[in-house]
């Protein structure tokens, strides 16, 4: 019986089965470079921490619901927008997370206020917070939908538990007297007991016109509003630079008689 045979049910009773694939590897290395024992151990104990924690990053990114995966360092700054760099390294430090703070990205179609907030969304998840991304007509369909199924106080929770909640598109219509309270009762609920990350085509002082009691969105909205970075993006649609047929002109441009 071999070494290899003789570890696979040790190494599966201590839910280690996966360094039975890499195990033959740096068992070559350690006689290659005379690793000593702790040194092996220590090789092997990584490469299961490694994995468990891209597994677990995987997991995250999934609950997390984001439509795509963004990352700041693949944000095209050669389009033309302007933001303010200051305020959004701040917000990319994560440090509105610990104290309850949010971010409010606002700008025409296209800017790329999304791909903003799902990649703050993606630092986030790989800093360890919990993360979930709806778009707003999502948000009060889901909720609309409960109340058929009597699932409202589980499905409204559900919005409450993570540490950062992206809601994209806000604004693109006026709300109905129970969306305006659905949405009253979520940012109350949260207010300094979480973070949100909003996307709106809309200037943040057009938001109070868009709920149906204007009571309500003041409440709301003074508290979002004083608590929150606002990161105005304006410029060309970012979106358009990105398609297929804007990135073919721009590699073979007509040519001109």
């Amino acid at each position: 019986m071999t070494t290899t045979s003789e570890l696979k049910p040790l190494l599966k009773r201590l839910r280690l089965g996966y360094l039975l694939n890499i195990l033959p590897e740096r068992l070559a290395l350690a006689r290659q470079d005379q690793l000593d024992y702790a040194t092996f151990l220590q090789v092997l104990l990584s490469d299961e921490i490694t994995r468990r924690d891209n597994r677990n990053m995987e997991m995250h990114l999934q609950k997390a619901g984001f439509e795509e995966i963004c990352r700041l360092e693949d944000f095209d700054w050669t389009a033309g927008i302007s933001v303010e760099r200051r305020l959004l390294d701040a917000v990319f430090s994560l440090d509105f997370l610990n104290r309850h703070e949010h971010v409010l990205f606002v700008g025409p179609v296209g800017v790329g206020k999304s791909f903003l907030a799902q990649s703050l969304g993606y630092a986030a998840v790989r800093a360890g917070f919990s993360v979930r991304f709806t778009r707003a007509d999502a948000f009060f369909r889901t909720l609309a939908q409960s109340r058929v199924d009597r699932t409202l106080e589980k499905n409204f929770r559900s919005f409450l538990s993570p540490d950062l909640l992206i809601v994209d598109d806000f604004g693109l219509q006026k709300l109905t007297a129970q969306q305006s309270t659905d949405l009253y009762e979520l940012i109350i609920a949260r207010h300094r007991q979480s973070s949100f990350i909003i996307t709106s085509n809309r200037a943040v002082d057009e938001w109070l016109g868009l709920f149906d009691d204007p009571v309500l969105g003041n409440s709301a909205l003074d508290r979002l509003a004083n608590a929150s970075y606002q990161i105005v993006i304006e410029g060309t649609s970012y979106r358009e630079r990105l398609s297929p047929h804007r990135r073919k002109e721009v590699l073979t441009p007509m040519s001109t008689t």
